[in-house]
């Protein structure tokens, strides 16, 4: 992989700049190249943790084997495809055999996934298999639902469409039943 210095990625951004506007060297301008990557740096900061590093934090379950679920876990993301934003909310659910992990940690993972460029699927795909192989649970289960920012600024200029995935594993994937309680558990409501 080639490195590439914060100066040749600032060097970048004023090149875009010329693009768009033709004189990258207004005062309005002058110091966009720094702070884009400054922000960059914080948007996409999921590059620079590891799963199991963040769902390492366990306590004894005490024999609870019902759902946990955090939902309603919003967060923002970046479309790889058009570098467009989408914003949504998370619901992640696991069924602990004999761990539970702290709460944030599953706002965390959400969070260490949604800040790199990004499809909404992978993002469902990912925490719901980070769960499964750092928790051991018996079943597992994300929904995200999500509005995209490449549908409304652009192309087909839809404001209120919204996109929903899920992945599911163990007995939210076998047991009807479990995939009918989470889903109660959820509710709908609007974003």
């Amino acid at each position: 992989m080639i490195e590439i210095r914060r100066q040749e990625a600032e060097e970048a951004v004023r090149k875009l700049l010329q693009y768009l506007e033709g004189d990258s060297d207004r005062e309005g301008l002058q110091k966009t190249p720094k702070r884009v990557i400054d922000s960059f740096d914080e948007i996409f900061a999921g590059y620079n943790q590891e799963s199991a590093e963040v769902l390492s934090s366990t306590f004894n379950a005490e024999g609870y084997g019902g759902i946990v679920l955090l939902k309603d876990i919003e967060f923002h993301s970046t479309c790889e495809h058009h570098l467009q934003p989408f914003r949504g909310r998370a619901h992640v659910a696991y069924i602990p055999t004999d761990r539970i992990v702290g709460i944030s940690k599953l706002a965390r993972i959400v969070e260490l996934h949604a800040r790199r460029l990004q499809n909404q699927e992978r993002i469902t795909k990912s925490v719901v298999d980070d769960i499964v192989d750092n928790l051991n649970p018996l079943g597992a289960g994300v929904i995200i639902e999500a509005r995209h920012g490449c549908m409304q600024c652009r192309g087909i200029s839809k404001q209120n469409a919204v996109m929903t995935t899920s992945a599911m594993r163990g007995v939210f994937f076998d047991k009807a039943e479990a995939r009918s309680e989470l889903m109660q558990l959820i509710g709908s409501r609007e974003l």
